[in-house]
């Protein structure tokens, strides 16, 4: 259990046997409920917080000493966006880890199996990325992600091993959840805001600013922000992302190249 679950646990404890104790003290034991409570829910709006749970936000150290760097992309496929999202990956020779959205995965199962085949990774975005997930109990959180763990292993062939929670919001009853299923929390080092900003150059900026190897870096081809023109954010973004890779002696791997950990060599007699 996270440590402030720990904490938020032995609080109630404190508070019932202070008023137990002191039954005029109820209004500051429960003013200190309500105080918890409310540091909790905030966790829970915070998307890079590890107080919930493990959250994973940077690479480990042995992929950045590798200059690696971990481009993710959210909330498709989109086959109004993907296909050339990964002509622009393959022009490079980067590869990305896709957090897709389990039910438009399902409608679009051969645009899915592609990204696999061009050696990118799919990992587990949700079923249906609901706007509420992160007020569901433990039973809605489980149905959302074994749904889209099912879902993705049958149309990839590959258990999910990492799960991105919808917008990044979550609630205490996540991690355990992700725990007994065998997924890992990931987030991300920065985002560029795509699914709102329009200007590729704002979306861009926010995205390289500080840029380093061990960065997990989030951009998105479902739901993607258009611009003036109507194109995709990503789709204008990407070519000078992936360059500013390259200047920088960075190399786009996939989550699962990046956690890969290594097999000690065996020592001769």
């Amino acid at each position: 259990m996270p440590p402030l679950l720990k904490a938020s646990g032995a609080l109630h404890l404190g508070a019932a046997a202070a008023v137990i104790a002191a039954p005029g003290a109820w209004p500051w034991a429960l003013g200190a409920v309500a105080l918890n409570h409310g540091l909790v829910v905030a966790t829970g709006l915070w998307p890079r917080s590890t107080w919930l749970g493990p959250n994973l936000l940077r690479l480990p150290d042995a992929s950045a000493a590798r200059r690696e760097i971990a481009l993710t992309i959210d909330d498709g496929p989109d086959p109004d966006v993907t296909p050339a999202v990964l002509e622009l990956l393959d022009a490079t020779g980067a590869r990305a880890t896709f957090f897709c959205i389990a039910a438009e995965a399902q409608r679009h199962g051969a645009l899915v199996r592609e990204i696999v085949q061009r050696g990118h990774s799919v990992q587990n975005h949700s079923h249906r990325h609901l706007h509420n997930f992160s007020l569901l109990g433990p039973r809605g959180i489980r149905a959302e992600i074994e749904r889209g763990q099912d879902a993705i292993a049958q149309i990839t062939g590959q258990r999910p091993r990492y799960f991105r929670a919808p917008a990044g919001l979550r609630n205490p009853f996540l991690d355990p959840v992700l725990s007994e299923l065998g997924l890992e929390l990931v987030s991300w080092t920065r985002r560029g805001f795509d699914t709102r900003r329009r200007d590729p150059v704002q979306v861009l900026a926010s995205l390289t600013r500080a840029l380093a190897a061990g960065d997990i870096l989030l951009v998105h081809d479902g739901h993607a922000a258009r611009t003036v023109d109507g194109r995709a954010v990503v789709l204008d973004v990407l070519p000078a992302l992936l360059r500013r890779f390259d200047a920088a002696g960075l190399r786009a791997v996939t989550l699962p190249e990046a956690l890969v950990v290594p097999v000690p060599a065996a020592v001769s007699a």
